[in-house]
């Protein structure tokens, strides 16, 4: 093989792992005691690295670059650099070729010195001045021969080997670090050139292309382009060379033997191929049935309330089994395959082997056509044109992925944008008076061409009057902001600024004049002051700081720590919504806008506050707003009502109401302003400062005082409770410690015997290299016998062991690739099914860590598992084969010459390091240019998300720049990776060929002084040289070792970590006679992962079996937490919660949740039919068809389910998203009654619906309340006037209870809620 091992070990692993996922055997040519033949054999997958090939398939592009269009951005310099870089690899590629010639020769003269001893041995001949002749007695022809002076000519040798070795180490260098460097500064430029191009892409691009696919080509598709045009093209060059030199040699030197070997050789190609072949299609099938099981965890671990609701972990936790028992089957069948086919190469290059021996030796003895030189010389120089061919072809993957890649990326750079933000063109108007109308719009989305959302719309906009726009959601309000803004064209139609047309106005003067707030405004994740400066560049302080006066923001920004300076986190998420929002405004007033446009600009904004920004916002400037909130509307001069996608009605508020359409429905269906809240957020203050006084430090009270006013939760808590989350993930993630492998064992033990026999296999394969390199030698030896018949004989005897050791190998290849695929994928199932059942073990707030997001969780699943392999099974086997390559080897060696063997081990340790050394820098390379490239990803993550704002404040060219300048770090560290790479190449190159020099030089005085038989310096060292390369080989597993020791111990803490609250345990109070009494003594209670907020404060309520009591509150009070420490989801920290008089610490938790049932705001329901969806409610029985059907006619379902074409086993599609939300609702509602609660928790059941939908829903929940205890959480009020008890919630306890009628008499909170109509939130 080549020396170029390390390397491309490397390359062919990364190339096999995402594609065949297989790992890589070597064989040696010890002739050249240098490059392993590959073979793939054991096999590994690696889930991380596989992407899901399905997928993948339909969605790969047609190619369409040609490779030569890779290089279009090269420059003259970089061309100039690519061809030295070519040249050097051609005559590198031609090294290896010449080496055989060298070597043949070298060979002729170790055989031709020995036969001249064989004829010295004859007692009738003597040497005389270094010639041999017949003795004085025996003059009957005197025949006169030279005696070789070995030493010399082995000297000779050695300075060619280290003639060629120099050569190569420079050639080498400039070949890898030319390419490189090269490849850099193109990669540079295609970077720039595309980032800037999708910045100009117009909005509607963004809605057909999503983001995250654009991160993805950004950093994976630019990576691949830069892998196809760099060292590996240089690295195919040079083996491509080879590959013709060897052939070369091959028929120049004896054409005969090279046919005979060629024609065997579509043999093992075939072999290769089909192995390729099977692996890929049984990876893909693998890689399927596991998605099944990976989405069974993902949608049981995103729904996990609902699952432990209703009890049904173990249900799911078969579930997920049942799905892993076929990707387990793929598993084994697959390390069979790769076992077979394994066995199979190896028999055949052994049946090669000996035919060529035999034929090449009868070449040589009988016809005397070929030097035993020569037979070496061709037959190496056929293997090594083979194998250099297989390696090229290698590189011909990177290619095809970098074509493939470059088709899109090259697209887009080419790709004009219909609407360019950036272009000079159009005119700017001298004076802006803001009249803006739409002339019959007509507009469909890009993204969704099929439906019509503007339909001839017309809509004058008045200068410096305020027009609000309302109407039903889809009825294209927001539409028509985005087509002010110009982030689309409408189809027909047009929309005029005083007149003109906005096509032919220059965008980005254009967008100048406009300022906007989103109903979710988008921050950029730096300052706040940095985020009002993008409204206007270079704005001064006193206009940001009165601008946020006007955005009733000044206040809450001077309370910060660290005021304008404060960094808002990624995507604002360090600030509550409200924050966001005011920051938003403060940011579009900034830009002094002609126009304004808010999108439900001051949704998330309290009254107060709303009162005031508004006052800023009316500020005789051209004003469109959308918005739900009457508040915001009824100042307004103009309202129009949209239906769908019309101006219906246009008037002032009241004219509006007389007329009685959309905006009289809507005025009627929403409840009516919210002052109430904030009288009985005052009231529940006072009493909150006399309890807290104490406990808070004065700095908090102020925090209290200030989140009163916006109904969030309080606003400088949440950013502590979030900057805290990811630093203890840090830490905790740092703890762990790699598991023992003793333990890891022991979850195999169950496998021990397939280990046995595994390892067994192992070793012999082990044993096969040494085996060879004696072999080998061996018909060395056989050349210089003198007598005919005993030589014949003993090449015949060798090529026929050749056979044997093939045959040998066949079977042992196959019996380690089934017994290690067996024991691994049993175990990898094993730990699969063991980590899902204690993930669904753990209490819910275990869930809350955004460490345990159901992402995270299923990642851990697929991949941690399937790592843990690496620390068992096959690679026991790769172990096991490499050490008893290794003993074999070195026994062997110092068993035939001791002095020969130690010199060669001096120079082991700088083959593996050269291996070593390149590995660690690559990956060491790897590394730093991904932590480069990953500021550089941030900045432009950050731009696709947010890409609506930034075109709104015309601010693509700052991104572009930031992220222009962000890219130069990688840059600089790709140049001095290109020196270093090179070097370490041309080193890994040039150190055999210097250890060829010094092992066959002292291998001839050897043979000189001490009468060491040559074929035994053959032996040595390429006995030596091949283990050197298994040693390689198992040094290169152990990263995989180390990962899935750390996996393991991932794993590991999972299973041991003890959850506070056991699903699966028994123990715990039960009681027959179950009443349904529930009371809530002093409750206090903290979300584990927010424990800087005291959500319940002191709850006390009780309701008797078969009362209602309805929960009444404004959002955040701790209405669903009560209802959750009752399913005990949580415990409290203090107080206590009694049921039946039993603690609920106490009760059973199994046993509690069996009685209660639960109908939610968003029902979840799970991706199979109807029927099995209602049958989830009770998980603990079998449940007939009857009782399904009777539970679908209590819940106002059954007649809707039977006008469904498949009926009951209709399937709800993932998360029920084929049903409406009242359909949801009433299958939600019919789960929860057939489990025949004695307890029934109605969280906002009917929120979420229309008041059609409502009727039926309500209707089905009246019937479901009959003689259960029943708490409802609601916030429409006629949903809760009939319940027994009405408990008005606040801040966390009760402020108020009794039924409707007393509570109304009151005349407190619960009065001025009812009697203002305002919606209870």
């Amino acid at each position: 093989g080549t020396n170029t091992r390390n390397l491309r070990e490397q390359n062919l692993r990364r190339y096999l792992a995402s594609y065949t996922d297989v790992d890589i055997t070597l064989i040696y040519c010890p002739a050249l005691n240098r490059g392993p033949v590959y073979f793939h054999t054991s096999h590994k997958t690696d889930w991380s690295s596989i992407p899901n090939r399905n997928q993948g398939n339909d969605e790969q592009p047609a190619i369409r670059v040609g490779f030569f269009q890779l290089f279009r951005f090269a420059t003259c310099k970089d061309v100039l650099m690519m061809v030295l870089g070519s040249v050097c690899a051609v005559l590198h590629g031609s090294a290896q070729p010449l080496m055989l010639l060298v070597f043949g020769l070298l060979t002729d003269t170790f055989i031709e010195y020995d036969i001249e001893l064989n004829e010295l041995s004859d007692d009738r001949k003597e040497c005389v001045n270094n010639t041999i002749q017949w003795k004085k007695n025996y003059t009957e022809g005197i025949g006169l021969m030279t005696l070789l002076d070995i030493e010399y000519e082995m000297t000779l040798f050695a300075f060619y080997y280290v003639g060629i070795g120099a050569a190569v180490f420079l050639l080498g260098y400039f070949q890898i670090s030319l390419w490189v460097t090269a490849a850099a500064r193109q990669i540079q430029l295609v970077r720039k050139l595309y980032f800037s191009r999708v910045m100009r892409m117009e909005i509607g691009w963004f809605d057909c292309t999503s983001v995250g696919e654009l991160n993805t080509r950004m950093s994976d598709d630019i990576n691949k382009i830069n892998d196809a045009i760099a060292d590996q093209v240089a690295i195919f060059l040079q083996r491509f060379t080879t590959f013709v030199c060897g052939f070369c040699i091959g028929f120049v030197k004896g054409w005969k033997l090279t046919l005979v070997i060629v024609a065997a050789s579509p043999m093992i190609g075939v072999g290769a191929g089909l192995m390729a072949l099977f692996v890929a299609k049984l990876t893909g099938m693998e890689l399927q049935a596991y998605a099944k099981a990976g989405a069974v965890a993902d949608e049981v671990l995103t729904s996990i309330r609902t699952v432990a609701a209703f009890g049904g972990e173990k249900k799911e936790v078969q579930r997920y089994d049942r799905n892993l028992i076929s990707a387990q089957r793929w598993g084994i069948r697959k390390g069979l395959i790769i076992g077979f086919f394994t066995g199979y190469m190896w028999l055949i290059i052994f049946l090669c082997y000996g035919l060529a021996f035999w034929y090449g030796s009868s070449l040589v003895v009988n016809t005397g056509e070929y030097t035993p030189g020569t037979l070496l010389q061709v037959f190496f120089g056929v293997l090594i044109a083979a194998m250099n061919l297989g390696q090229a072809s290698s590189c011909l993957e990177a290619f095809a992925a970098g074509r493939g890649a470059a088709t899109l990326i090259f697209e887009t750079i080419e790709r004009e944008p219909e609407i360019d933000c950036l272009s000079e063109a159009g005119y700017k108007l001298d004076r802006v008076k803001g009249d803006i109308e739409f002339h019959n719009v007509t507009f469909f989305y890009p993204s969704r061409p099929d439906v019509k959302i503007l339909d001839q719309l017309s809509v004058a906009v008045k200068s410096g009057e305020t027009t609000a726009f309302v109407g039903p959601s889809g009825a294209g309000k927001s539409t028509a902001i985005q087509l002010i803004q110009r982030f689309y064209d409408p189809k027909e139609g047009m929309v005029t600024l005083d007149g003109h047309d906005i096509r032919g106005l220059n965008i980005q003067w254009l967008r100048s004049l406009i300022g906007i707030v989103e109903q979710e405004p988008v921050l950029f994740a730096t300052t706040i002051a940095e985020n009002l400066r993008y409204g206007r560049p270079n704005v001064s302080m006193e206009d940001i700081v009165s601008a946020a006066k006007e955005a009733n923001a000044y206040n809450f920004i001077m309370d910060l720590p660290q005021q304008f300076d404060t960094l808002v986190g990624e995507g604002g998420g360090q600030m509550s919504g409200g924050q966001k929002q005011r920051i938003a405004i403060a940011r579009a007033l900034v830009r002094k806008p002609r126009i304004l446009l808010l999108d439900m600009a001051t949704s998330a904004l309290d009254n107060e506050s709303e009162a005031i920004v508004q006052e800023a916002l009316d500020n005789g400037r051209t004003t469109i707003s959308i918005a739900h909130r009457l508040s915001t509307i009824k100042n307004a001069d103009v309202i129009v009502g949209f239906e769908h996608g019309r101006a219906v009605e246009k008037g002032k508020h009241n004219e509006l109401l007389e007329r009685k359409g959309v905006y009289f429905t809507l005025v009627t269906l929403q409840s009516q302003g919210d002052k109430a809240l904030n009288e009985k957020a005052r009231q529940s203050l006072c009493y909150i400062l006399l309890l807290f006084c104490f406990c808070f430090c004065r700095a908090s009270v102020r925090q209290r005082s200030r989140s009163q006013l916006s109904n969030l939760m309080p606003e400088s808590f949440a950013p502590i409770a979030i900057e805290r989350g990811p630093r203890d993930a840090v830490s905790q993630e740092e703890i762990v410690e790699p598991a023992p492998v003793g333990r890891i064992l022991k979850y195999n033990i169950p496998e021990w015997p397939y280990m046995l026999f595994g390892s067994f296999g192992a070793a012999i394969n082990g044993g096969v290299n040494p085996v060879y390199s004696l072999l080998f030698s061996q018909i060395l030896a056989t050349f210089s016998v003198t007598d005919p018949v005993a030589q014949r004989k003993e090449i015949d005897s060798i090529c026929l062991f050749f056979v044997m050791v093939g045959v040998v190998s066949f079977f042992t290849q196959m019996l380690q690739g089934y017994a290690f695929s067996k024991s691994g994928e049993l175990l990898t199932r094993r730990l699969r099914r063991l980590g899902f059942h204690a993930m669904l073990g753990q209490e819910i707030g275990w869930f809350d860590d955004h460490r345990n997001s159901p992402g995270a969780l299923t990642t851990r699943l697929a991949t941690d598992a399937s790592q843990v392999q690496g620390a068992t099974g096959s690679q026991i086997g790769m172990i096991v084969n490499s050490l008893t390559n290794i003993g074999v080897a070195v026994l062997m060696s110092f068993y035939f010459s001791w002095k020969l063997t130690l010199l060669i081990l001096c120079f082991l340790p700088f083959i593996a390091l050269s291996g070593g050394f390149q590995a660690k820098m690559l990956t060491g390379f790897a590394k730093q240019d991904k932590e480069a490239m990953e500021v550089a990803g941030r900045i432009s993550g950050e731009a696709l998300n947010n890409i609506r704002t930034i075109a709104g404040l015309g601010k693509e060219k700052i991104f572009v720049d930031m992220y222009e300048a962000q890219l130069d770090g990688p840059y600089q560290a790709a140049l001095k990776k290109a020196k270093v790479y090179g070097a370490c190449y041309g080193f890994a190159q040039c150190v055999i060929f210097l250890t060829n020099s010094a092992s066959y030089r002292f291998g001839g005085y050897l043979v000189q002084q001490e009468g060491l038989h040559f074929s035994l310096v053959f032996r040595v060292i390429s006995a030596i040289v091949t283990s050197g390369t298994a040693l390689g080989k198992a040094s290169s597993y152990t990263p995989d070792y180390a990962k899935a020791k750390i996996s393991a111990a991932r794993f590991f803490q999972l299973l041991d970590r003890v959850p506070q609250i056991s699903v699966y345990s028994d123990t715990g109070d039960k009681w027959d006679n179950f009443q349904g009494n529930i009371e809530f003594i002093d409750c206090k209670f903290t979300y584990p992962t927010r424990p800087d907020i005291q959500v319940l404060n002191g709850l006390n309520v009780s309701v008797k079996p078969g009362q209602t009591l309805a929960f009444v509150g404004s959002s955040g009070c701790g209405k669903s937490t009560s209802v959750q420490l009752l399913e005990r989801f949580y415990d409290p920290d203090h107080g206590r919660v009694l049921i039946d008089g039993h603690d609920s610490t106490g009760v059973s938790v199994p046993f509690l949740r069996s009685k209660i049932g639960i109908v939610s705001q968003e029902p979840i329901l799970f991706d199979c039919s109807i029927e099995e969806n209602i049958k989830y409610g009770d998980n603990s029985r079998e449940i007939s068809m009857n009782e399904v059907i009777s539970a679908a006619k209590k819940a106002q379902l059954h007649d809707f389910v039977m006008s469904l074409p498949e009926k009951y086993d209709t399937n709800v599609g993932a998360q029920g998203s084929q049903l409406s939300r009242g359909q949801k609702q009433r299958i939600a509602i019919a789960r929860a009654i057939i489990r025949d609660p004695k307890i029934l928790l109605l969280d906002e059941a009917t929120s979420a619906l229309d008041t059609e939908s409502e009727k039926t829903v309500q209707e089905a929940l009246d019937k479901a309340r009959e003689g259960r205890t029943c708490i409802v959480i609601a916030h429409r009020l006629s949903t809760i006037q009939n319940s027994d008890i009405i408990a008005v919630m606040s801040r966390g306890f009760v402020i108020e209870k009794g039924p409707h009628d007393q509570l109304m008499a009151l005349k407190g909170a619960y009065y001025k809620l009812v009697t203002t109509g305002a919606p209870i939130s």
